[in-house]
């Protein structure tokens, strides 16, 4: 049970580390758009980010697949950055839902270059062990604790200001979505320019 709690303490805190709050960024710019009234469909793209992140990890793990790791950590703020401009765009537009297969699609795919990002680290992690698939999905599932404790939190503030102080839907995604990329920039320079 010990090493259950390991693993799953470590996925949980990789979401809510302040010092790479690149995934924090993420889930706020991902689930900006949505309220409780829509809560299935961001539950179902939190399901599939966290796939796409397991299923990167495993095949990193394992060595099937080698990434520059330069060239992910540039990839993950762009992936912010595309989702939060993508609701800068939309907000507030009428045929929203009609992307929604392509939303699934993108979100598996960054979930998979967010678990990249992680790969190296986690190796390290679990170099001795002999068996690594275990360790993955404890770790997946305290990713998983934290991104559904994230997207609650959004919801909620979505919830409070929509219904309470009456702010617009659209100007909420707006205000939400430009402060993202606002916060995210400097990480894509450094990370893409300067790195």
């Amino acid at each position: 049970m010990d090493q259950f709690w390991f693993y799953f303490k470590l996925g949980f805190d990789h979401v809510f580390n302040l010092n790479a709050y690149d995934h924090l960024l993420f889930f706020i710019a991902l689930i900006v758009p949505y309220t409780f009234a829509n809560w299935k469909r961001a539950f179902w793209l939190v399901i599939l980010f966290a796939i796409g992140h397991t299923l990167s990890l495993i095949l990193a793990t394992y060595g099937v697949i080698h990434i520059n790791s330069s060239l992910v950590e540039c990839l993950i703020p762009i992936t912010i950055f595309i989702t939060a401009l993508f609701h800068v765009f939309t907000a507030g537009r009428k045929n929203y839902k009609e992307s929604f297969g392509l939303h699934f699609f993108v979100t598996l795919f960054f979930g998979m270059i967010h678990g990249l990002g992680f790969s190296t680290y986690f190796k390290q992690i679990v170099e001795s062990s002999s068996n690594k698939i275990v360790p993955l999905l404890e770790f997946a599932l305290g990713i998983e604790a934290a991104q559904l404790i994230v997207v609650f939190l959004v919801l909620l503030a979505a919830f409070i200001l929509q219904t309470i102080f009456r702010f617009n839907k659209r100007d909420w995604i707006l205000v939400v979505a430009s402060i993202v990329i606002g916060v995210v920039i400097p990480l894509l320079l450094e990370t893409c320019l300067v790195g």
